[in-house]
């Protein structure tokens, strides 16, 4: 029972890394290509997800940064001192 408890969590970790690896934004994956993500967590099953969590995953940033987003026109202060 332990064995199968076991591959149910290894297997778990890789679908789980997979999907968020394709779901992650490209040019936010750090350390390797998405392609070569890919491979390492499908050949090395276990390992190759717990580095991608680790090593690869995109950075949250900094709590409270805000990352550079278009805003509505009513919340720029320039456009509403144009008015």
């Amino acid at each position: 029972m332990p064995r199968v408890i076991l591959v149910l969590i290894i297997v778990t970790a890789t679908v789980y890394a997979l999907v968020e690896l394709f779901q992650a934004d490209e040019r936010r994956i750090r350390l390797m290509p998405r392609w070569l993500w890919a491979a390492a967590i499908v050949c090395l099953p276990g390992l190759g997800a717990i580095c991608w969590f680790v090593l690869g995953r995109p950075g949250r940033g900094l709590p409270g940064a805000r990352e550079h987003r278009p805003i509505a026109p009513d919340d720029d202060p320039d456009f509403l001192r144009r008015l």
